[in-house]
């Protein structure tokens, strides 16, 4: 199976997309993971797309859909799309891509979870200077105030978690995103799930709806 996990930026997406693709064995494709791997290397890719996310802005379909494509390139298996696609146009090339492939985008799972709340939530989040791992101070603080877990390294607030970084990214989500909602319910392959509970109450939520589409 083919699934797309969709929501507001801070809205569980990476959580749940790590625990469904063990669950189901599928192939975890995570953008910002990408392209935040690509900024730390200070890669061509990494500074051309930090421009882009560290104003809250997307970054642009033709550099995203290059990247996802390299991905790709080598997997058969399922995939698990995190991130992507942001925009209709995203969706109807990666439609085109699968279906040049004989694949296709089984279901696309809305994570759906109050605007406040995202903007509370990405207030909260801290990123290890040094590893990159992510803490959130109201649901999984690290064991030692301001510092990582796993190395030792500095805990910092990302430009594009800032008040006002928090407020653009909603912007441009609801100006280039929520669309994707009309387009996959045209499409027939497009279930809403109520993001706000536990991590693992919403990862059940969706595991019905993944089996849900297996078993028909």
């Amino acid at each position: 199976m083919n699934i797309v996990l969709l929501g507001y930026p801070g809205s569980g997406k990476g959580t749940q997309a790590k625990t469904l693709s063990v669950a189901f064995s599928l192939f975890h494709v995570s953008t910002g993971d990408i392209f935040r791997e690509a900024m730390a290397a200070k890669t061509p890719l990494g500074l051309e797309a930090a421009g882009y996310i560290s104003a809250g802005k997307l970054v642009p379909d033709a550099l995203v859909l290059e990247v996802i494509k390299e991905r790709l390139r080598n997997e058969t298996g399922g995939v698990l799309f995190d991130g992507f696609p942001r925009t209709v146009e995203q969706a109807r090339a990666l439609d085109s891509y699968f279906s040049s492939a004989g694949r296709r985008i089984d279901a696309v799972v809305f994570l759906d979870v109050e605007e406040e709340s995202v903007v509370s939530r990405l207030g909260a989040r801290r990123t290890c200077r040094k590893c990159g791992k992510i803490y959130n101070l109201l649901t999984s603080r690290p064991a030692n105030e301001g510092s990582c877990d796993s190395c030792g390294g500095e805990l910092v607030l990302r430009d594009d978690d800032s008040p006002s970084v928090i407020r653009n990214r909603i912007k441009v989500y609801k100006a280039q995103t929520e669309p994707l909602a009309e387009y996959y319910k045209a499409a027939g392959n497009f279930y809403p799930v109520k993001g706000g509970g536990s991590p693992e109450a919403v990862a059940a939520e969706i595991a019905a709806v993944i089996k849900g589409k297996v078993g028909r």
